[in-house]
């Protein structure tokens, strides 16, 4: 085997197996400590870090944080007092005889290795490459090369062919904003970025392909925010001749066995509990619930649809119960309150259960005995029980704020369980919803979704109540895939279309290659695309997916390391015939 020139160990490695041997290493620098004639280094390199000592003063002379150096020493032991149980070669030391200077770090850091992630984002970002250093976000990194090659090893088994799918396409209208890249041949054109592959997979499967994958990148021109960034992965899989259930089974033991394997938390087994929107959003007030939490919102606009109380009557009234509370004080409700209005709500209403099953608040006045009967059984309340009310003249809008309602309970009474995986898939959602800003119908999920009922649905006078075999896996409150059985029926897809305000014309303008290769035979087809990110960022117990990226953006949407977003020159914009007004 070669010889390094640099080492032949790496500093995480030492170990007492290597006492009284003569050892060469090389990392960085992480402190130097001078203790009155006995100098100490701790240095480290990806595998970990290892203490140096000599009593010669100017062998570290000069040296700074940082630098890279190269050492030659012999392995020692420690005495047991010194041991440091924090590190993994904290029984054993290296007595140096030589040091090479590699690269000197400048004196002063932009901040801290070991506290990196305490520092604003903007500045951890504009240093990345120090930032990486720091051993959570490196470990953070090395997870995600490891599940990846993990996915990558259990498509395979699955008898998956992996493609790659083009990154330069045609811009389509697929529900995001297009990042938009200038021809430089074609005048006046443009190309895009995918916002996924969404019609390669499809083409895939009328080019004969039995099932496909790939890690996919993808890129939407949309504002970030903690879950969302200008660019993410996703493992993109399709499959031919298959129906929902068959995407469900592959897409559960992708989930399981990639969380059961790289978390010690507990998993929801597979089956996984099948929610249906309507559902979804009555009992969590959301279509990504967090089923840690125990709390359900129940329906109570029947029992005020008679009520005298004015912001009950005639609205959708939902209610949401927590037994055991009615003792918090009342500076507990107060906080609970200014949450709401933060939120967009008026206020909060409650009543509490004393002991003779007797209601106490400022909603009871307004309650007759029967309504009080109606709630003791609707919402199964006891004695000790509090019941929240959420009212808006909107059904969507009740659900929204009890959703919301609902995790804020959940989290300052600590009902959640952070040792837990919760899985469940959200299925028959809308094919079409009313679009308030543009005073039209559009498409609710993916527009090449398949209809319950095939084209038949389309018949249905209420156009909001045709479902669609779409679905999405939820986890712990996150959206962690999206999927759907496809439409691959050319009349379904011209009906579809044009319940949006689309005729064929669009379809074959836009979405052109679909339209073709569906008149050569088309196979029945579906899949679904867990987001890579997102399995990092709840494997991490993270918050923010740029935590679990190694060069992402800033939420702004800049790279200041890069200096990106930049101008260009004149003659680079002459060239893709461009002006800037």
């Amino acid at each position: 085997m070669r010889k390094n020139r640099y080492r032949d160990h790496y500093c995480g490695e030492i170990s007492q197996n290597d006492i009284g041997k003569e050892v060469k290493i090389s990392g960085w620098i992480e402190n130097i400590r001078d203790h009155g004639g006995v100098i100490f280094l701790d240095l480290r390199d990806e595998k970990g870090t290892v203490q140096l000592v000599s009593n010669d003063d100017s062998i570290f002379d000069g040296l700074t944080k940082e630098s890279t150096i190269s050492v030659i020493g012999t392995v020692r032991k420690r005495d047991e007092l010194d041991y440091n149980v924090k590190i993994a070669t904290g029984t054993v030391e290296i007595l140096v005889d030589k040091v090479e200077l590699l690269s000197k770090a400048k004196n002063v850091l932009p901040f801290d290795i070991k506290t990196s992630h305490e520092v604003g984002e903007d500045v951890r970002l504009k240093y990345r490459y120090l930032d990486m250093r720091n051993k959570k976000v490196h470990d953070t990194i090395v997870l995600r090369s490891k599940v990846l090659k993990f996915l990558r090893e259990t498509m395979d088994s699955l008898d998956f062919t992996e493609v790659q799918t083009p990154i330069i396409t045609a811009s389509s209208p697929e529900g995001a904003r297009d990042f938009l890249i200038p021809s430089r041949k074609f005048h006046g054109k443009f190309y895009a970025l995918p916002q996924a592959p969404q019609v390669f997979k499809e083409l895939l499967m009328v080019g004969g392909f039995d099932k496909y994958y790939q890690i996919a990148p993808c890129f939407r021109d949309e504002d970030c925010r903690s879950d969302r960034t200008l660019e993410f992965y996703q493992l993109d899989f399709e499959m031919s001749f298959v129906e929902e259930e068959d995407v469900y089974e592959i897409g559960e033991k992708v989930f399981y066995d990639t969380f059961t394997k790289f978390s010690s938390k507990e998993v929801s087994k597979p089956p996984f509990r099948r929610i249906p929107y309507s559902q979804a959003m009555l009992k969590y007030g959301t279509d990504k619930p967090d089923l840690r939490n125990p709390l359900e919102i129940v329906d109570l606009s029947e029992i005020f649809s008679n009520s005298e109380f004015k912001p009950f009557k005639g609205n959708t009234v939902r209610g949401i119960k927590v037994d055991g509370i009615s003792n918090k004080p009342n500076s507990w409700y107060n906080d609970l309150v200014c949450y709401a209005n933060s939120i967009g709500m008026p206020g909060i209403g409650y009543i509490t259960v004393n002991e003779d099953m007797g209601f106490k608040g400022p909603i009871d006045k307004f309650l007759t005995d029967c309504d009080r009967e109606k709630l003791i059984n609707k919402a199964n309340l006891k004695e000790g029980s509090v019941l929240f009310f959420i009212a808006n003249r909107k059904e969507k809008n009740a659900s929204k704020f009890a959703g919301l309602i609902r995790t804020e309970l959940g989290k300052r009474l600590d009902l959640i369980d952070k040792n837990k995986f919760e899985f469940c898939i959200i299925n028959d959602f809308p094919m079409f919803e009313y679009d308030e800003v543009n005073k039209k119908l559009d498409f609710c999920h993916n527009p090449f979704s398949m209809p319950k009922g095939g084209i038949d649905a389309f018949e249905e006078e209420n156009k909001e109540d045709i479902l669609a075999y779409q679905f999405d896996f939820v986890c712990n409150g996150c959206e962690m895939a999206s999927g759907a059985v496809r439409n691959h029926d050319i009349l379904s897809l011209e009906k579809a279309f044009e319940i949006v305000g689309y005729d064929k014309n669009v379809l074959k303008e836009k979405f052109g290659s679909l339209y073709n290769a569906f008149k050569y035979g088309a196979p029945p087809h579906a899949g679904m695309a867990p987001g890579i990110d997102r399995i990092i960022m709840l494997l991490k117990d993270e918050e923010n997916l740029r935590e679990v990226q190694a060069f992402p953006m800033s939420v702004s949407g800049c790279d200041n390391m890069m200096g990106c977003p930049s101008e260009v020159t004149e003659e680079q914009l002459r060239e893709l015939h461009i002006k800037i007004r």
